[in-house]
């Protein structure tokens, strides 16, 4: 495939830009300058030629002294020195005509080539003798000024001066001009392509970031620059900024994806149990395998339990589902003390023989979600009640420090090992593979956040269990 021409490219266009500004303005001052120094030079051969004719004019010339400029000029033309066999053109040419116009021969003396030449241009030398300007003529092939004056006699007087030596100024003027402006326009194309490859540079930087990142290198950002411009510097920041939250927003599409197929593949596995039992207690019934009562009654008595089982994880993973979607919490006065000691009196109603301690005296005021207060408690007192036995001693508490308020759980139980105790948050996790879903303390968690809060787990195998639940204060001012 064919390259696209490089000059598409901004670094190119920039350097285009800069050197047509350039150009034209050489072109613009060196017309400026040729026509002001055409001018003034033009000015000053005028000048000498009007006053010439003026004096002229104000004098009386006699026909011998007309004669002498006659034979003047003749004497010029014929003994000036000669070039490669060619005549050179003479600075200034003087011829006297008559009042037809015809060229006068004067003591016998014809006029010279240049004079008639010079009759020939002029024309009508009344008309040029009337104009106050001296007019342009060519004479030889060479430019020359011409002007003229009448005479008392009604002789005219014609005389031109050279312009040759001002036009060829003028263009040994224009050519080194030129020859000075190219160098300049390609020193300035060499020193725009270094400055603007220099300045571009971060660009390119953020081109070749951009690569890498799509190439799925999403730690890639663009590097700062020694060199930069404050607008490319804010572009620099802004773009890693965004790179940023883009990897943050893929690590963590990728993190939730891979937590919503391991939790579908769990609660597939979870929920697959308690059907495959309610399955084969309906294939015995149907197929008439059931014939006493005893185990007709034993067969309802699972499928009921496995049913109940199966409401149960339901509904807790339905909590999970809403703590997942951020609900809005009802936030509202809770005296957290009640129901630290409601909790305890639950779980002695349960079990008599297990020693509950309740430490939570007087009012506990904070702003939260009792609901979830409460199904917190109820999680980690279940807990203890399915993964301890019945007589190890548990401790509730409530108390507030350093502006929090801390809940915590206490037990002497078995403990958990360290491994155990990493993934104790994780949904569908069962220590040992023990009762229960393996998703209480997930649902503690996802509550505890949603309050803003932490909770965290001290435990080692032999040390029992301590759940620590920490909640922002938010005391309400008033009573």
């Amino acid at each position: 495939m064919r390259q696209p021409p490089r000059l598409h490219s901004l670094r190119a266009k920039l350097t285009l830009a800069n050197v047509a500004l350039l150009a034209l303005g050489i072109v613009a001052a060196t017309a400026v300058s040729l026509m002001g120094m055409r001018h003034y030079l033009l000015d000053q051969i005028d000048s000498e030629l009007t006053r010439s004719r003026d004096s002229l004019a104000a004098s009386s010339l006699t026909v011998r002294q007309i004669d002498s400029l006659s034979v003047m000029a003749f004497v010029r033309d014929r003994v000036a020195p000669q070039h490669a066999g060619e005549r050179p053109a003479p600075d200034s040419i003087y011829a006297a005509l008559d009042g037809r116009g015809e060229p006068r021969s004067l003591f016998g003396i014809a006029p010279t080539d240049a004079q008639r030449e010079l009759t020939r241009a002029v024309g009508d030398p009344g008309a040029l003798a009337r104009d106050p300007e001296p007019h342009d003529v060519t004479v030889g092939g060479a430019p020359y000024r011409a002007t003229a004056t009448r005479l008392a006699d009604g002789t005219y007087l014609v005389f031109a001066a050279s312009t040759d030596a001002l036009h060829k100024g003028v263009a040994k003027a224009l050519k080194l001009d030129l020859a000075v402006g190219t160098l300049l326009l390609a020193l300035l194309a060499c020193l725009t392509m270094f400055s603007v490859r220099r300045r571009m540079r971060p660009l390119e930087d953020m081109v070749e970031t951009s690569s890498a990142i799509a190439e799925g290198d999403l730690t890639r950002r663009v590097p700062s620059s020694r060199e930069t411009t404050l607008e490319v510097e804010q572009l620099r920041l802004a773009l890693n900024s965004m790179l940023q939250q883009v990897e943050s927003a893929y690590r963590t599409r990728e993190r939730s994806a891979a937590q919503l197929r391991r939790f579908v593949a769990d609660a597939s596995h979870e929920l697959r149990t308690p059907l495959s039992a309610i399955r084969g207690y309906l294939q015995l019934y149907d197929k008439g395998m059931l014939r006493e009562e005893a185990e007709r009654k034993r067969a309802w008595a699972r499928v009921m339990a496995e049913a109940d089982r199966m409401g149960h994880l339901v509904d807790e993973l339905l909590t999970l589902a809403r703590l997942d979607q951020q609900p809005e919490l009802r936030f509202r006065n809770v005296d957290v003390s009640r129901l630290v000691r409601e909790a305890a009196e639950d779980l002695r109603a349960q079990q008599p023989l297990r020693p509950v301690t309740a430490d939570a005296d007087g009012a506990l005021l904070v702003q939260a979600d009792e609901p979830g207060l409460r199904k917190v408690l109820g999680n980690l007192v279940a807990n203890v009640r399915v993964h301890t036995p019945a007589d190890v001693p548990v401790r509730l508490c409530a108390e507030r420090a350093d502006g929090v308020v801390r809940l915590c759980v206490e037990d002497e139980g078995p403990g958990l090992a360290p491994e155990d105790a990493a993934r104790v948050f994780d949904r569908f996790f069962r220590a040992g593979g023990g009762a229960g879903s393996g998703l209480g303390m997930a649902i503690v968690q996802g509550v505890v956040r949603a309050h803003g809060g932490e909770v965290a787990v001290r435990t080692a195998p032999g040390e029992g269990l301590a759940v620590t639940v920490t909640l922002p204060a938010r005391v309400p001012a008033g009573p």
